[in-house]
């Protein structure tokens, strides 16, 4: 299984903000100007968490970097179904509960043996170093 911890998921969390999130934001504030299109930075980035790891393994471009991927729990590539129950629902709890859903999260991938976080037991997903 070899499950991967908080910190190099945070890590790939971080990268991918910093590489893709960052300039998407700047890019689509110097194209458009304005915060009204902040609706449109959250569904292409929605959509880069969604479609990235469905076409790449199970990879983000911070997940690439940090060696770590998506895969359902017989170590198989991610489906569409997954990964939307993994975006979607996962995204959906985490505002339904004013980000307390992040916290208890971040505490499940510290503590739990397998390393799963609540958009993990939802998608049947986790997060391994295994290559594909």
């Amino acid at each position: 299984m070899n499950p991967v911890g908080f910190w190099r998921r945070f890590g790939a969390a971080f990268l991918d903000g910093l590489l893709f999130g960052l300039p998407l934001s700047l890019l689509i504030s110097f194209i458009f100007g304005g915060e009204e299109n902040e609706y449109f930075v959250e569904v292409i980035t929605f959509l880069y968490f969604l479609l990235l790891p469905l076409f790449w393994n199970g990879y983000t471009i911070g997940k690439k970097i940090m060696g770590i991927r998506i895969v359902k729990m017989n170590g198989e590539n991610v489906g569409i179904g997954n990964m939307l129950l993994r975006e979607f629902v996962g995204r959906l709890i985490y505002i339904i509960t004013f980000g307390i859903g992040i916290i208890v999260s971040a505490i499940m991938v510290a503590a739990r043996e397998d390393k799963r976080s609540i958009h993990d037991l939802i998608a049947g997903t986790y997060v391994t170093s295994n290559e594909p």
